[in-house]
Order: C-alpha cells, then structure tokens, then sequence
C-alpha cells in the first residue's frame, strides 16, 4: 500500500481493492514506530482490526457509510463508551465511559474507526501538554520541543500520519495552538455548531469539538458528520448545517481585518510578523482587502479568558472526588481526609492552581472585582469584534507568537506559558468559529500557523478559503 494521509485518497484505493483493515495496519504501524512521542494514551488495536473486518463487509454489500475508512484519534475527554476517559488525569485512574459522546456516535454511525485515546494536558488545562499525568507528548519534528497544548497528542497522531483525523477540544486554543506548532490544519467551530455532550468539561461557556487534519477536505467532511442540533446538549445549535465538502471551491474576494496591536506585539516572533505581513500585501495584490484595525483590548483577552474559565473550572471539576469512581487516597483516615487526599493527590498542579483561582474569584469578596468585570469585559471583547465582521468576511491573526518551545522552558512561569494563548483565546471568548491554517515555516525549520476568526456559523467559507490559502501560498509542507 502506498504511503497517504488524505481520506479521498483512502476511498480511492478502496475503489481499486484496498481494504479498511489493510488502512488500519497502516495506522497501527506507525503507531508503533512513533510510541515514544506519547501521542497515544491507548490503542484500540484488537477493537480497530475487527471494526474494520465488519466494514470491509458492509462496502462489499454497499452499505457502508460515507466515512468508510476513515481512522480517528480521539482526544482523552471525549467519552467513548466501554473506553477508559481520564482527561489525562490520576482522579480518574480507571473511569470507563458507559455512553459515547454525540461526536463519537456520529462518526461511528457514519463507519469511521476510533483507533485510540489521544495524551492531552490535563483536564485540557495547559498549552504545552506538559500537564498531563501520564507524561509529556513530544512534537514529531523536534522531539525537545512540544507540540502545543492541551490538545497535544491529537495534533501529533496527525502530523506523524497515525490517523486520518483527530479529535480535540478548544477551550482557548487547544486545537488551534498545536495545529500550529505541529504544522497541520486545525478548527474550533462556532459555539453550539458541535454538541458538547460528552466532552468533559473544562469551562462549558468556552469549550468546544474540533477537528485536526492535514487535507481542509477531511476536516470539512467530519465536520459534516459532528455538526448539528443534539437533544443531549440544550447549548447545541439548531442552525443549518451546511455541505461543507460541496463548497470548497473559493471564489471571489474577501474583507480582512487585521489587528495593529497584535502585528506589533513585543512577544510576536519577528519571522511571523513578516509572513504575516507578507501574506497580508500578497492577499490584497490578490484582489483582497486587508484592513489594519486598532483593537485595544488585546492585552485583556487572556486575562478575561482565565478569570472566567478558571471559574467555571472550580465548579465543574468539583464533582471529582474520588469516593464514587476514580483515585482513591489510601492515606486518608476518615471522610474530610478523603476527600481532602483524593483531590489533593489525585489532581496535578496546574489544575490546582486553577481551582484555587476560579473559587478565589467566585468567592463572596471578590465577585464583583474579577469575576463580574470579567463577564463585563467579554461582552465589550464580543461587541467589538462583531462590529468588525460586519464589514470584514474574516480577522487574520498569527495563530501562535512563536514556534514550538523547548519541554520545560516555560514551566516555571505560568503566566509566561498563558501567553503562548495570546491571539486564540478571542474566537472562544466570542464563540466564533477559527481556523489556524499551516502556511508558515521558520528558519528554525519548525512550523506555525496563520490564524482565521469569521462570523457565527460561517465554517463553510472558512474552510473554502483555507484550502484557497493552502493552495497559493502553503509553504510548511
């Protein structure tokens, strides 16, 4: 079988006698090759074999679905039933899904196959995957760097080809940050376009399902299938759900907006700004409009975004406890200590540290000084940014300020490691759909991406002008 990494090329050679179960081998030997990377938390080896037995007899019949071949790595906070979820944390050592997340039964109802559960920063904390208690996810290309964060090992099983997709989920970043980093295309869509339930939360205003991938054409096609209204999830969107792979052909112009601030921001590398730059002088010789906009309040996006997630963090991680399922302390010595020893032991330090936070800004004294400004300053951010794509199709941003950074060089300054969420937090702030498009290669010889922010449910042109950009000026391949 020849090498791919696209899904149409998969369902080509299906047409001329490859087999599902010959695409899984595929997959399960480059798993095996890249296990040290620790992409992989669990391989559905055995389950992926059969699956692809039964599918390869439903293609003979004519009755298989339209992912027919299509091999997904599930992040670790999507539930897939009769599956170990951990959120890539100890206080769920040993919790097995009794029901699948909305996203994972439509794909399965559409004949992909779930090969394993995907290493993520805890509880999809974290910007680095440094955070996860089952060890550190190394980037494929350099492996003393990381691959982002938390949606690490999903962006890695893509870049070193051990899926046809992936799935992760994107609270401030989490797939867009490692898409860039990592060299592949990664989407958050609108707030409501993926039904959340099942997805663990982390700040439930802010999360959301996306997609990885190396081909705009397989993102588009998964997108299809996870996109909809969910009885399960009030939160989902009724909104229609557009044939996302019936309209990539981009025609036309586009309105961009870029931010002054954010081309000029001291902790943007200087190699990106000129590609932005670049790029943006290439897009308006194009035929497009670029406009360079002031937009003052780049500096209170990460702020507002922590104060509120970190909130919504300390309510819903609470349920964690350890005496239903879970870590059990075997120091503790009566009720209080263990349900102290549980969550002390069984919760890693970033985590921690954002509870702590979240009840500091909820508590009775400091309500109105953090949280409530916070909630105020989030409908200026959305306001602003909706006055602005009202006379722009899109906001062009860097992804990233940097290139991968090396493994423990910003452990030790959290806020530091905030930072590298600089230019995504806004599209989850907002709830707007974003796309980091893999377009730029450094000197370094590491990859970073070019970041797109649109309307409400505006996926379909999103995604059309991302394979248009991939097509005329993709250069990180």
């Amino acid at each position: 079988m020849k090498n791919y990494s696209s899904f149409s090329d998969i369902q080509l050679q299906l047409q001329e006698g490859l087999t599902v179960k010959e695409v899984v081998v595929h997959y399960l030997k480059n798993i095996r090759q890249y296990a040290h990377l620790n992409a992989f938390l669990e391989v559905f080896e055995e389950e992926a074999l059969h699956r692809a037995e039964q599918i390869d007899l439903k293609i003979k019949q004519g009755t298989a679905g339209k992912l027919a071949g299509m091999v997904i790595a599930n992040k670790d906070v999507i539930n897939h039933k009769g599956h170990h979820t951990t959120s890539s944390s100890k206080i769920l050592s040993g919790y097995e899904s009794i029901y699948n997340a909305t996203a994972i039964e439509r794909l399965l109802r559409d004949d992909a196959i779930i090969i394993g559960r995907c290493n993520c920063d805890e509880f999809a904390m974290g910007s680095s995957n440094e955070n996860s208690a089952f060890g550190i996810c190394k980037n494929g290309l350099d492996e003393t760097k990381v691959p982002g964060g938390s949606s690490g090992g999903s962006a890695v099983a893509v870049q070193m080809d051990m899926c046809t997709i992936s799935l992760g989920s994107d609270t401030g970043g989490s797939i867009r940050q490692p898409a860039s980093l990592c060299g592949v295309f990664g989407i958050k869509p609108t707030y409501g376009r993926v039904s959340r339930y099942g997805l663990i939360a982390y700040a439930s205003s802010f999360d959301q399902i996306g997609v990885f991938s190396n081909h705009i054409e397989d993102a588009a096609i998964a997108m299809e299938v996870i996109s909809g209204k969910d009885v399960m999830d009030a939160t989902s969107s009724a909104h229609p759900v557009d044939a996302y792979t019936n309209q990539l052909a981009f025609s036309g112009t586009v309105r961009l907006a870029s931010f002054a601030e954010a081309l000029h921001h001291p902790k943007l590398d200087t190699e990106i700004s000129a590609t932005m730059n670049t790029l943006i002088k290439s897009l308006n010789e194009a035929g497009h409009t670029t406009t360079q906009v002031s937009f003052t309040e780049l500096d209170y996006l990460v702020p507002t975004y922590y104060l509120l997630t970190t909130a919504e963090a300390s309510s819903n991680l609470s349920r964690f406890d350890g005496i239903r399922y879970g870590y059990r302390s075997q120091n503790a010595t009566d009720l209080e200590s263990t349900y102290r020893k549980n969550r002390s032991e069984g919760f890693g330090p970033e985590v921690k540290r954002r509870i702590m936070l979240g009840t500091f800004v909820l508590s009775a004294g400091y309500y109105d000084a953090y949280y409530a400004k916070a909630q105020k300053m989030r409908r200026l951010i959305r306001d602003k940014t909706l006055e602005l794509l009202k006379t722009n199709d899109f906001i062009i941003l860097p992804t990233t300020p940097s290139t991968a950074f090396g493994i423990g060089e910003k452990t030790k300054d959290p806020v530091e490691m905030y930072l590298a969420d600089l230019y995504t937090v806004q599209a989850n702030i907002t709830g707007l759909p974003a796309v980091s498009v893999p377009l730029g290669k450094h000197s370094n010889g590491l990859p970073y991406g070019i970041q797109l922010i649109g309307n409400k449910f505006s996926e379909a042109r999103l995604l059309a002008f991302s394979k248009y950009l991939m097509t005329h000026y993709g250069n990180s391949k």
